[in-house]
């Protein structure tokens, strides 16, 4: 399968996971939670319900899933990290929107979370 149709799957799949995510974000940091704590609940959401349609659908990865699944989530662990760590720096340190910041967040991970699970969590 070529990269281009991975890509286009990946972001199909990325899109509606994350339009559902970041609609939870929104509600649940308007009802008063956090912008970490919602942001760490949808994260964990979010990455249990794309792996299968990823390895399955956009990646046609039969490897050993136990593996799969370790490296990937290793990869979304850092991600997670450096999400946290740019919410702390720009909303917390620098008083930027967090709605803004998030939505950028996702955009940015999800480019590095193509190429390392094309790379590297789904290697043929």
């Amino acid at each position: 399968m070529s990269i281009r149709v991975q890509a286009l799957r990946f972001a199909l799949v990325g899109l509606a996971s994350n339009a559902v995510l970041y609609i939870l974000y929104l509600t649940l940091t308007a009802t008063g939670v956090g912008h970490k704590s919602a942001m760490s609940l949808v994260y964990a959401i979010g990455v249990a319900q794309t792996f299968l349609f990823n390895k399955r659908w956009t990646f046609d990865h039969s490897g050993r899933h136990a593996s799969a699944l370790m490296r990937y989530l290793s990869v979304y662990a850092g991600g997670y990290v450096a999400n946290l760590l740019v919410l702390a720096w720009l909303v917390d340190d620098l008083g930027c929107p967090h709605q803004v910041v998030q939505g950028a967040m996702i955009i940015v991970l999800a480019g590095v979370f193509f190429l390392l699970q094309k790379f590297w969590v789904f290697k043929p």
